[in-house]
């Protein structure tokens, strides 16, 4: 199969806040789909989104832009969700948990003969990838969290202030929650094929400062503008991207682990092989042993996460 035969599919955003509407206009641009359709509870905001957005129609590839139904998006390749409250100023995401759950769980059954892949957004991303798993019924390679992705971008954009290299050269994972106990893994973090921690003028002791940065980041972008939305929208239209398009790249989603034993059944960032068919094989980087001790902290804080929510949906 053409590359350009894998873009020319049918992508469905539910949930047309701040973040709905940023991956819109980010797929829209990066071509990935001929027909995106619009779902949000309040009917007339789906159906402006979807009105402003075909007036830009010169801008961008070809594609049809409109409102549908939920059960219209079962036939879609990809369905993003994005719908649910978003984070207050100073709120842990999981502390979004119990306002979000019963809204993901209905959806999830509601799509539970989708065709395609599901890309949740909505945070916390990672306990709401495993609430969608288990309503919808769908394989676990099937339902796909953005995860750790927005993270790593963070992170390489700090370190390329810091470095003054551009930040497609700096090469590193963040995995483990897309939160508070997320884990940099420093010791393989390299700068155009060196170690980082080699790096003429880098200094190891900025490592705790980057990496608070990095989980702070969005805390104090809602602080000052109430959400945040334009770089979760470029990351969720880049693995869209790599669903349709079929590459196959290594890419820090979120999934619920059904092949490593250590943490099975958690949904959590490691790094996976995405392509059309989802995220199908997932890799456990090499971490050293304070890595690994943070690592599986960090799977302990989403099980009790998952925990607290049983008998919510």
């Amino acid at each position: 199969m053409s590359a350009t035969s894998f873009i020319r599919g049918r992508v469905g955003i539910i949930g047309m806040g701040w973040v709905g509407s940023s991956v819109a206009i980010s797929s829209l641009h990066a071509g990935i789909a001929e027909e995106l359709l619009l779902n949000d509870v309040r009917e007339e905001i789906a159906e402006g989104d979807a009105m402003d957005l075909a007036h830009g129609a010169m801008f961008y590839p070809s594609a049809r832009v409109r409102t549908a139904s939920i059960e219209e998006m079962v036939e879609c390749d990809a369905v993003v969700i994005s719908a649910g409250r978003g984070g207050r100023p100073d709120e842990s995401r999981l502390e979004l948990l119990k306002d979000n759950v019963r809204l993901i769980a209905e959806l999830g059954r509601r799509l539970s003969g989708c065709r395609g892949v599901i890309v949740m957004v909505t945070n916390p991303v990672d306990v709401l990838t495993r609430v969608l798993t288990d309503a919808s019924g769908l394989p676990p390679s099937c339902v796909i969290g953005t995860g750790t992705m927005l993270d790593l971008a963070r992170l390489r954009q700090e370190l390329s202030l810091r470095i003054d290299v551009n930040p497609r050269s700096i090469h590193a994972q963040v995995i483990g929650e897309h939160g508070d106990s997320e884990v940099v893994l420093w010791s393989s973090a390299t700068v155009g094929g060196t170690p980082i921690r080699e790096w003429e003028g880098w200094d190891g002791a900025a490592e705790s400062d980057v990496a608070d940065a990095v989980r702070r980041a969005a805390y104090e972008i809602i602080r000052r503008k109430g959400a945040t939305n334009h770089a979760i929208g470029l990351v969720t239209a880049d693995l869209l991207s790599c669903i349709m398009r079929s590459e196959r790249r290594l890419l820090p989603v979120s999934r619920v682990q059904s092949e490593l034993s250590e943490f099975r059944d958690v949904a959590l960032s490691l790094p996976a092989v995405v392509s059309r068919e989802g995220a199908v094989r997932v890799v456990e980087p090499e971490m050293d042993g304070a890595e690994k001790d943070a690592f599986m902290r960090s799977v302990e804080v989403l099980r009790a996460a998952y925990g607290s929510i049983q008998g919510v949906t």
